[in-house]
């Protein structure tokens, strides 16, 4: 069908995107869900303490859960040769890293993001986190239950039906209006053309990177982030150098990875992510 896609959505055990715990798949057909599926996955991963008090897994959770190898062919079926939503970049660069980690085949998909698909559908409501699933859901009168990977797949889905039909604009037409500015009059000359897989992230940096941090700040800026210098209310995504992530489990962590880790505990939406990690998501377009 022209307008049937799947949706899918993953929890991490930690901060490393290829520590898969849970994925969620949800399949879209009309505008209508027509099968949902969820699996908890054994990370083979340690589990940080600020992961677990997003989502609730725990090691015990997936002591007798199967490993993502166990799961690869049922993931490879329900995705190969479909149009796959994912909310944000995030779980695009889980599910390739994750197949990476295990040298097995990334699902061949078409990925269509629905937060993208959300800032040409509502441009009235573009601005700094705008486009997170919880005010999405609540703009457009629709219930789920954040950080459980099958109803964040269903939500994310729901975005893109209520565009197509707010828009009128098919899941193909989606597939190419999401290349083009959020606002259809500007020229292509213009900002706003390619807002990037980090528009909207406001990205501070912290540890030991492999490159200067001028070279990073340059790289975030150009995938559509603003760069701070200090973590504070504003900031949705820390950037640990990759020799400092596995910390994680200690306690030698710079000021600005522990004041993230306490806005995160007190419900503040801030990913932790290693700077590999930071690389593939910019990398996306």
């Amino acid at each position: 069908m022209p307008n049937s896609f799947t949706a899918i959505d993953v929890e991490t055990a930690n901060a490393d995107f290829a520590s898969i715990c849970q994925v969620g798949i949800v399949r879209f057909d009309a505008g209508q869900v027509v099968s949902q599926w969820q699996s908890l996955v054994n990370p083979e991963d340690y589990f940080s303490p600020v992961n677990v008090g997003i989502h609730g897994i725990t090691d015990e959770s997936v002591a007798s859960a199967p490993t993502l190898p166990q799961l690869h062919e049922c993931l490879v079926a329900q995705l190969d040769g479909n149009v796959v939503i994912c909310h944000t970049a995030f779980d695009r660069v889980s599910i390739q890293r994750a197949c990476q980690r295990y040298a097995l085949g990334v699902p061949d998909v078409t990925w269509l993001d629905s937060a993208r698909v959300a800032r040409r559908a509502w441009p009235e409501h573009c601005g700094q986190r705008g486009y997170g699933l919880k005010r999405l859901a609540k703009m457009l009168s629709l219930s789920f239950t954040a950080h459980v990977a099958v109803e964040d797949a269903r939500m994310a889905g729901s975005v893109v039906t209520s565009a197509m039909t707010h828009t009128g604009l098919s899941l193909t037409d989606w597939l190419t209006r999401v290349k083009h500015p959020i606002l259809p009059t500007r020229h292509e000359h213009d900002a706003g053309l390619h807002e990037g897989p980090l528009a909207n992230e406001v990205v501070v940096f912290t540890g030991a990177l492999s490159m200067s941090r001028g070279e990073a700040a340059a790289l975030a800026a150009q995938a559509g982030s603003n760069v701070r210098e200090s973590v504070s209310r504003e900031t949705t995504i820390l950037v640990v150098g990759d020799q400092d992530i596995r910390k994680l489990v200690g306690h030698e962590k710079s000021s600005k990875h522990r004041k993230a880790e306490a806005l995160i505990q007190g419900g503040q939406s801030i990913r932790i992510v290693g700077q590999g990690d930071f690389l593939k998501l910019v990398e996306i377009d």
